[in-house]
């Protein structure tokens, strides 16, 4: 079969199962003739999958990685599949055949009864047992048979009637109709009824009082759709493949590959995200912060869904309680968006605009998708966040995961459980807290009350372990003993005083009542100019009041606390309730006390000073998403070195022999590229960058020399990376001062890397021109040199193709700081932890590795396709070492070269371009 011809359920499907059971070999349905390295890639993955092991696969940007994972493992999907319901159907036959049997009577039948019994009645109860179980299998193949028949029935109605979304559309319209005249008749009788008005927005401040609350003990409380309310939400997963990456623009460009691909017609694809990217209605979009939107989200379906507790029923006919409820939640309009987007593959902006026209919240729509849908597409956060996938509805027992971009995975999950509080943010959350609890004291429950001075209880001890009061402005607050204190969980809620209260039901607490959300609602209704009515204790409680009022009077009255600002549509920052971030904080609180720290850092005064939870080990909450799931793969551009996966993320879950390490090569030919090991500069002075020698001015001047001569020979784009911002703006200063950064700029013009993440853009839009123009008008000037940072806005994600990068020059090796308390603390863990390798103690491997890995990245930015060429510069003798040499990426090692001299190096870089010039004409000029 050719690439790309298939059959009508999903590509190649009997070709395929045909070319599995018999060659051996599985035929993968392509766009075009795959590259030798994507036929490895795709059957490596294929064999992963089957075996349901944990790949690490490593393929250069510019090889289809993206679409050697869509073929691969659709490919693998299909062949699933189609074995599934072979197998379905001779278990049905079997039990067919197992009926005719029963109804045919044998002379024998007695005569074995009686050998039956004579056998013991153990062997009968086993045998009965079996049937039962096999008879439970089959009826539930039969109901699973009519659950499929209905779905792909209503999928295929939906993708070839064109009448049946006519009238969907129509029924729309009338629905938008019915509620244009409602909305009119309520303006009327709104103006007639002036007092009626005045009262219902008295009564809005109902909804800032909490509903009684009860524990998971007495009630469970659900979010959102109570889950027996429709049978479909209950539809069972089909076997699926979650891919998660890094980005919502990398997310789209996958979907998109997928759409190109010979899959895209008939798979059945859903796109996942926060209400922040799918929320349409656009009263809540304008609340902007995340926290916000979630919160005010899940309150509309609460007000939807939601029964009214006793008090409200009792007091029903005493006041009226206007809950906002989101007219985009209906279930109707949201069956119709699932089922369009089962049919036809739609990204996330697609699926807004769907959204938008339907009527229907694409946010819940989506979700509605997940069981039937056989690809789901989402960010990191989605996936690796153990409660946001439970709220999601992301179920990944016996299903693949795929987590591409993954170089950065043990950062992410680290990042994602870990959480920090400021002092200005707890003494701002203590401060509004306590003045919503006695505004509304007589109106909360018992159990409200004690959780809210849970609440106030551990805030003030926060801040009192800061070395500060809450009573008292943090701004005005100085800290005596200056300093970084790092702590185990256990030993800070012991020095804390808090040991004694039970965070799970705190954090439960904060979850289910929404306090942060009402706390937000009742800052709103009474800002800075509003003076809170409160009851006898009146007179008590002015003092604080005035404290609250100086909650946004501005950085430049004395007694202002900084809140977290929140964007708002007006351009006036909102201040969001700072308990939200705490609320994060509770949470981290609450791992196992060997898998994080908490650090403690006094600065200057209590509002500058901050709590952080440090998480040690990420592979704790990744342990999770691997034992669940049937088989994972963690791809990447760049994955060397691969030991931090395995020892931080994957030995703690599962054994070594479960684990595939895959890499393969570049598609471009071997002498596209040119990587040297520079040891030494033009005049013969060692290169070694380290802290110590780096900022000597002899050491800055060989470095100018290096690129001065690069500059002569190297035609477009040069890409110098530095260590640090300072480092580059130190050697900067020093090449202005001696004259170099003037000679510098007769060969290229010369841009600097911005510290603003909104100023990369204009810079690159820049940096392209002048090399676009100095290729066409020639001149003295060849092209351009750009200083960019490890680690900054440009070593990872950008793309210097062709011209933009012809030679990626790295200065010295970008080691960590490793004074930060936090790489001391992780250091100390790995050291206590892990075993030794090769004689090495772990933490020295770390940070090697955290430097190879930046240095890796910031690398790969060259060479982007199969006709691109470069060299690659890496000035520092340190990086002949081996144990550092053999972290480099396959393709780029095995074409490395060490020059122990200056001349050497420039000779064959001299030579390279020249030949590359000859080769590629005007493309290389």
């Amino acid at each position: 079969m050719e690439p790309g011809r298939g059959a009508r359920a999903l590509p190649g499907m009997e070709e395929a199962a045909g070319a599995a059971q018999g060659k051996g070999r599985v035929n993968f349905p392509f766009p075009y003739t795959p590259y030798s390295i994507q036929e490895d890639f795709m059957t490596k993955l294929y064999d992963v999958l089957e075996a349901g092991k944990v790949g690490i696969f490593e393929s250069p940007t510019g090889t289809g990685k993206s679409l050697s994972l869509i073929c691969g493992a659709l490919s693998w999907l299909r062949d699933f599949e189609e074995k599934k319901k072979q197998e379905e159907a001779r278990l049905l036959a079997d039990e067919h055949n197992g009926q005719d049997k029963q109804q045919q009577p044998t002379s024998c039948s007695a005569e074995a009864s009686n050998c039956q019994r004579s056998a013991g009645e153990l062997d009968w109860i086993t045998e009965f047992m079996q049937k039962k179980e096999e008879q439970a299998m089959v009826d539930r193949l039969k109901e699973e048979q009519i659950r499929r028949k209905k779905r792909e029935d209503r999928l295929e109605k939906i993708r070839h009637n064109v009448q049946l979304k006519y009238a969907t559309k129509r029924k729309r319209l009338e629905d938008d109709e019915t509620q244009r005249l409602l909305q009119l008749s309520k303006e009327i009788l709104s103006t007639e009824l002036g007092s009626d008005v005045l009262e219902q927005l008295d009564h809005e401040e109902e909804e800032l009082i909490l509903a009684e609350y009860e524990s998971d003990e007495e009630k469970k409380v659900g979010l959102g759709l109570d889950e027996d309310d429709d049978d479909d939400l209950e539809e069972e997963h089909v076997t699926k493949i979650y891919y998660c990456s890094r980005t919502h623009s990398q997310l789209a460009q996958f979907v998109h590959e997928v759409q190109k691909s010979p899959f895209g017609e008939e798979i059945r694809l859903v796109s996942l995200g926060s209400r922040q990217n799918l929320c349409v209605n656009e009263e809540v979009r304008h609340l902007g912060a995340v926290q916000l939107i979630n919160d005010r989200c899940v309150e509309m379906q609460k007000n939807k869904h939601g029964k009214k507790s006793e008090g409200e029923e009792s007091e029903g006919k005493k006041r009226r309680v206007s809950r906002a409820v989101c007219p985009f939640y209906s279930y109707e309009q949201m069956q119709f968006l699932r089922d369009e987007v089962l049919v036809k593959v739609k990204d996330i902006e697609q699926l807004v605009a769907l959204g938008k026209e339907t009527k229907a919240c694409p946010y819940y729509g989506s979700r509605y998708a997940i069981p039937a849908a056989q690809l789901v597409v989402l960010p990191y956060q989605m996936l690796l966040h153990e409660s946001t996938r439970c709220a999601s509805g992301i179920k990944l027992k016996d299903q693949v995961v795929i987590i591409d971009e993954a170089h950065n995975l043990i950062d992410t999950i680290t990042c994602i459980y870990s959480a920090e509080v400021r002092g200005s943010q707890l003494c701002c959350a203590h401060s509004q807290l306590l003045q919503y609890m006695e505004r509304y004291r007589k109106r909360l429950k018992a159990k409200n009350l004690m959780y809210i001075k849970q609440i106030l209880y551990l805030l003030e001890r926060f801040v009192s372990i800061l070395g500060g009061n809450v009573n008292q402005n943090p701004n005005a607050q100085i800290i005596s003993q200056a300093g970084t204190e790092l702590k185990s969980i256990n030993d800070f809620l012991f020095q804390s005083q808090i040991d004694n209260i039970n965070l799970f039901k705190v954090q439960r607490y904060c979850e289910k009542s929404l306090i942060s959300r009402k706390l937000f609602g009742f800052v709103e209704r009474y800002g800075a100019n509003s003076v809170v009515k409160t009851n006898k204790e009146k007179q008590k409680m002015a003092g604080l009041q005035n404290f609250l009022l100086t909650l946004h009077q501005g950085p430049d009255k004395e007694a202002a606390i900084q809140c977290h600002p929140v964007e708002a549509e007006d351009g006036q920052p909102k201040m969001a309730s700072p308990l939200m971030q705490i609320e994060g904080f509770l949470s981290a609180l609450t791992n196992a006390n060997q898998d994080g720290r908490v650090i403690l850092n006094r600065q200057g005064t209590v509002a500058q000073s901050s709590l952080k939870f440090l998480l040690l080990n990420p592979a704790v909450h990744f342990a999770k998403v691997l034992k669940e799931c049937r088989a994972a793969i963690i791809a990447g551009g760049t994955m060397q070195p691969v030991s931090d996966f395995r020892e931080q993320l994957l030995s703690c879950a599962i054994g070594a022999d479960r684990v595939v390490e895959f890499s393969c090569g570049h598609v471009i030919p071997p002498d596209n590229i040119l990587p040297i090991i520079l040891c030494s500069g033009p005049s013969n002075q060692q290169l070694e960058f380290t802290y110590q020698k780096r900022d000597l001015p002899q050491m800055m001047d060989e470095l100018g020399r290096i690129l001065g001569n690069l500059c002569n020979v190297v035609p477009g784009g040069v890409v110098c990376f530095f260590p640090s911002y300072e480092y580059e703006k130190q050697v900067y200063t020093h090449w202005e001062r001696t004259g170099l950064l003037t000679r510098l700029a007769t060969k290229k013009k010369i841009f600097q890397e911005p510290k603003r993440a909104n100023q990369v853009e204009q810079v690159l839009a820049e940096y392209a021109k002048c090399i676009k123009r100095c290729s066409q008008e020639g001149g003295h000037v060849t092209g351009a040199l750009l200083f960019s940072v490890v680690g900054g806005k440009m070593s990872e994600g950008i793309n210097f193709s062709d011209d933009l990068g012809r030679c990626v020059v790295m200065v010295g090796m970008p080691y960590p700081n490793i004074k930060s308390p936090e790489l001391q603390e992780k250091m100390a863990y790995l050291d206590k932890t892990m075993p030794r390798t090769a004689g090495q103690p772990p933490s020295k491997m770390l940070i090697e590795n955290l430097c190879m890995k930046a240095v890796n990245q910031s690398i790969g930015r060259a060479i982007r396709h199969r006709k691109d060429f470069a060299s690659i510069l890496l000035v520092d003798h340190r990086y002949a070492r081996p144990s550092v040499f053999n972290k480099l990426p396959q393709w780029i090692k095995e074409r490395t070269e060490i020059k122990p001299t200056f001349g050497l190096a420039f000779a064959a870089l001299r030579k390279f371009h020249h030949e590359k010039k000859s080769c590629y004409g005007s493309e290389a000029s």
